[in-house]
């Protein structure tokens, strides 16, 4: 299976091979413009950047699927604060299906200053003292006291994602 991944993150790129490692995927690297701002502000956001991603990268390496994910922010009117969010699409170029990933909430000294316009990854970095923690851990990884890390997140949106492509309850149509 070749898999066309709109993004150069190497930890998009190993939570790809992670969570299609049964599959034996060959994934390529396509570096593709999200379509939305760095700092997605909102679920929709967030998915309408993976969707981006997922068909653009399938444009530019026919492949067989073409996968988009994407970190974003937001807030649910049922629970109170700013959290992280994850979404992916995977597209075959007929069908898109997208899923969700775990949401975490972040402190408030972080989401007030993305609140005054930085974006999480260079907040990250400055909170923990790293550089490029995006490509690491990530804020999931910090935030989950290493429970979760990014790639394991975005994994869990991407299999959720995927599946659909894999299991025979999608074909049938409801009447």
């Amino acid at each position: 299976m070749h898999v066309a991944v709109g993004s150069t993150n190497p930890v998009k790129l190993e939570a790809v091979e992670e969570t299609l490692e049964r599959f034996d995927p060959t994934v390529t690297a396509v570096a593709v413009d999200s379509g939305i701002p760095e700092q997605p502000w909102s679920v929709a956001e967030t998915i309408t950047g993976a969707e981006n991603r997922a068909r653009r990268a399938l444009t530019a390496d026919p492949a067989d699927y073409g996968v988009g994910l994407e970190g974003g922010v937001a807030r649910f009117e049922e629970t109170p604060g700013l959290y992280l969010i994850m979404w992916a699409a995977v597209t075959d170029g007929e069908r898109l299906e997208r899923g969700g990933g775990p949401s975490i909430r972040l402190p408030d000294h972080i989401a007030n200053r993305l609140e005054d316009g930085q974006e999480l990854g260079p907040v990250m970095d400055d909170v923990c003292n790293t550089n490029a923690i995006a490509e690491t851990t990530g804020a999931a990884g910090v935030l989950s006291a290493d429970l979760l890390d990014r790639a394991g997140a975005l994994g869990d949106a991407l299999a959720c994602a995927f599946g659909p492509f894999q299991v025979d309850h999608y074909a049938y149509q409801l009447e």
